[in-house]
């Protein structure tokens, strides 16, 4: 199969074709093109592909621009950091959403499901008022979210707000950490099932352990690997975290919104 792949973060594409790469060898990336302009001038001259990954939100636009401009016919995956909420409603047959980091298990479920539909003749349906309206909302109703949540201190429950919260970190049991530093205990069967219950713009889930809330990040440094480390503000000073090189270009983009 031929693909394109439409993504402005260079590190994030290196990262998709060599997945692609690795799960079907005799796959053929055309071109990488970094921007809107960039995907229409190709498409302009060159044929259709049998396959396109596009992430959304790119440096001079959205990629729904491109597919406006140019009805493919072909299977479209989008490539997204937004939280699963704001898109589950939105997967529909020919197209599928991959969350960025992007597992290679998800990429080989929505390659083969490209290729069923190539093999198939199927065309990708794509309802672009719908899925501009999602990305210019960016998150479902404010009830999606939780604004509170029920700690544990002392056989006490202790109601949180959830902008009180600095950050959420897994140690055997999932510890709440509020921005004046009081530390609760949570019951949560797992931090990925926390993560959906919080409001993408505010936390992000920067490791395994670590769930961090915008507002007590002090700066980012750049180490080795091209790793990040995060420092929190005061009083969390003394809090480093690690995020690796995979992570690294969505996190940038988070902070960036």
């Amino acid at each position: 199969m031929n693909a394109i792949i439409i993504e402005d973060e260079k590190l994030v594409a290196r990262e998709l074709t060599y997945k692609i790469l690795e799960i079907d060898p005799d796959f053929k990336i055309l071109e990488v093109l970094p921007s809107v302009k960039t995907a229409l001038r190709w498409l302009g001259e060159n044929a259709e592909p049998d396959l396109v990954f596009a992430d959304i939100q790119l440096a001079d636009g959205v990629s729904f621009e491109i597919f406006e401009k140019f009805h493919l016919t072909c299977p479209i995956i989008f490539i997204t950091s937004y939280n699963e909420y704001a898109i589950r409603a939105f997967k529909v047959n020919g197209i599928d959403y991959l969350l960025k980091p992007v597992e290679p298990e998800e990429l080989a479920k929505a390659i083969e499901k490209a290729k069923t539909l190539n093999k198939n003749k199927v065309k990708s349906p794509i309802d672009l008022n719908s899925l501009v309206e999602m990305l210019h909302s960016k998150s479902p109703s404010k009830s999606t979210y939780k604004e509170h949540f029920l700690a544990n201190y002392r056989n006490a429950w202790i109601p949180v707000k959830a902008m009180d919260i600095a950050y959420f970190n897994y140690e055997a049991i999932i510890y709440l950490v509020t921005k004046s530093n009081e530390k609760y205990t949570l019951d949560s069967n797992s931090m990925d099932e926390l993560e959906e219950l919080l409001d993408p713009d505010k936390f992000y889930r920067v490791n395994r352990q670590f769930i961090v809330s915008i507002d007590v990040i002090q700066s980012v440094k750049s180490v080795e690997n091209s790793k990040l480390i995060v420092k929190l503000k005061n009083p969390h000073q003394n809090i480093e975290i690690d995020i690796s090189r995979h992570k690294a270009p969505t996190f940038k983009k988070w902070l960036e919104k």
